[in-house]
This record gives structure tokens, C-alpha cells and sequence, in this order.
């Protein structure tokens, strides 16, 4: 049942744990980083199969972790599944712009967020 490995990239911790939960039932291995600034080296040391990733986070936005890793060629094609709290149309256009695979707003449902990671692991690359 094993699906594969996620790095979520989330300061909140309630949000972390309940993302962690839902994709942990589903059989994925998550590992959660809540420091922006941290977040590119942990991308790189752990080459998670997914990287589910918060707009506003501490230290260094979401935005600038994802235009980072689309400029590296070893993480150019990783799926990045972005999650904000602000679901506003020029967030999802950043997003989009910077390279993110898929754009999650929050709320969202427990299955909105699991079907939306099994998409983005499933893309052709």
C-alpha cells in the first residue's frame, strides 16, 4: 500500500498533522518541514516523490523555495502540490507562473487534499 514519499512544507502545525494524517492512512511517508528557509535542503536531501508546499511560510516563501527548485535541474520536474490560505486568483497565477504542478486553497477537504497529491505524483513529468 506504500504510495510513495511527501515532503510537506508547513508552519502550521494543525494544518501539518491533519495533512500528515489523511496522507498517512493513504499509505504515504510524510516528513514535515516548517521552516522555509530549511526547506530547499530538505527537499534536496530527502528527494521525496512529492513536495506539498505553503505559500506563506517563516524565513522564505513558498514561492521562492518553488522558483529555487524549478532553477536546479535535479528538482526542475518534481511535483509540487502548492497549499495557501489565500485562495485569491493572483496567489494561484504566482503559483502557476512559478512552476507549481497544482494549487490546493485552504480549507479544503481530506479528500480534496489526498486526490490532489495522487495527481501530481501521477503527472507525466
Amino acid at each position: 500500500m506504500a504510495q510513495g514519499q511527501v515532503l510537506l512544507v508547513e508552519d502550521e502545525p494543525h494544518i501539518a498533522e491533519a495533512i500528515r494524517f489523511i496522507l498517512g492512512r493513504a499509505g504515504w511517508a510524510v516528513e514535515v518541514e516548517p521552516d522555509g528557509a530549511r526547506a530547499l535542503a530538505r527537499v534536496r536531501a530527502l528527494r521525496p516523490d512529492v513536495v506539498v508546499l505553503d505559500l506563506m511560510l517563516p524565513g522564505k516563501s513558498g514561492l521562492e523555495i518553488l522558483t529555487d527548485m524549478r532553477a536546479d535541474p535535479a528538482l526542475a520536474q518534481l511535483p509540487v502540490l502548492m497549499l495557501t490560505a489565500r485562495g485569491q486568483e493572483r496567489d494561484r497565477e504566482a503559483a502557476q507562473n512559478a512552476g507549481a504542478t497544482a494549487f490546493l486553497a485552504k480549507p479544503f477537504a481530506n479528500a480534496d487534499v489526498l486526490a490532489a497529491v495522487e495527481a501530481v505524483a501521477a503527472a507525466p513529468r
